[in-house]
């Protein structure tokens, strides 16, 4: 393996992760990818996919962490903090800390750290002020990474990510399984990003590192959940649900917490420092893609079906 070979490996290899790693596998030098899943028959998957996995929860930790960390270059963290904060910290800081090789650590953090603003606007400078519990666990884990810049100077990178969609994850999913509600409260608006989009944010920090930053993720177009479960049934051809008054309409209490926030993330610092230009910068043009990858990926599913019956 040549040393100049860029290595990745993500604590949390979920939805985000895995678009990252296909898209790094993608590029024409190739990278290592590597990555945790707690699931052995997700493992097994990525495995067969050049993903070199491991189980990971609390009954198997990492074996000898600082062997294995030393082997990548770029280290992402994408699993959600417990009230102690973030759980891969608390558990390998210290071998963290000691790492020569590390070119990139980014942390996957939430817009939830600003906040309810009653709509207004928030930036990366704004004062943090979590307003819920899943919040302030985002806040203190993003601290805790902080200071492994601020002690040891790692190249640490913050990024608050909006709700995420894509294929297999979005509106599109929930009107096809006749469970989307069409909720009215006026004047709320979620931001979101489509999940090509914040690979390709992490892919411009990697290109662009600047240890100790932090970036919001969002598109430009906040808008009502109502508008984005229309535009879905719109593209799918199916009836609209009824309007439901969020007064009356009974939410889980996760469900809840996001409708307690209302502000509109500015991401203005991805474009002027990262020089990202967003290729699916309102939720239409967002599910719109996912449409058409859904039914592309229908359709190889379809011939490969075919050719084995063949």
């Amino acid at each position: 393996m040549s040393e100049e070979r860029q290595r990745l490996f993500c604590f949390g290899y979920g939805y985000t992760a895995d678009y990252l790693g296909h898209a790094l596998q993608n590029e024409e030098q190739g990278w290592t990818i590597g990555g945790t899943t707690r699931d052995e028959e997700r493992q097994r998957d990525l495995l067969s996919r050049r993903i070199r996995a491991r189980i990971f929860d609390d009954e198997h930790p990492i074996v000898d962490p600082e062997t294995l960390f030393n082997r990548f270059t770029h280290l992402l963290i994408s699993v959600p903090p417990n009230a102690d904060g973030d759980v891969i910290f608390n558990q390998y800081a210290e071998e963290i800390s000691k790492l020569k090789n590390l070119k990139w650590i980014g942390y996957l953090s939430s817009t939830g750290v600003y906040g309810d603003r009653e709509g207004g606007s928030v930036d990366e400078n704004s004062e943090t002020r979590p307003s819920s519990a899943r919040g302030s666990k985002r806040y203190l884990a993003e601290k805790q990474w902080l200071s492994l810049h601020q002690k040891f100077g790692l190249p640490v990178h913050i990024f608050r990510l909006a709700g995420i969609y894509g294929p297999g994850r979005s509106a599109l999913d929930s009107v096809r399984a006749g469970i989307a509600r069409r909720i009215d409260k006026p004047g709320h608006k979620f931001n979101r990003m489509q999940v090509e989009d914040i690979v390709q944010v992490l892919r411009a920090s990697f290109a662009n590192p600047n240890p100790g930053a932090i970036y919001n993720l969002a598109d430009d177009c906040p808008a009502s959940s109502t508008d984005v479960i229309t535009y879905a049934c719109t593209l799918l051809k199916q009836p609209l649900p009824p309007i439901v008054s969020y007064d009356e309409a009974n939410l889980a209490p996760i469900t809840l917490s996001f409708y307690n926030d209302n502000k509109h993330v500015r991401n203005d610092k991805i474009k002027t420092d990262l020089g990202v230009k967003l290729k699916y910068p309102d939720y239409k043009s967002g599910l719109e893609a996912c449409l058409a990858a859904e039914q592309y990926a229908a359709q190889e599913n379809e011939k490969d079906v075919l050719k084995t019956a063949s």
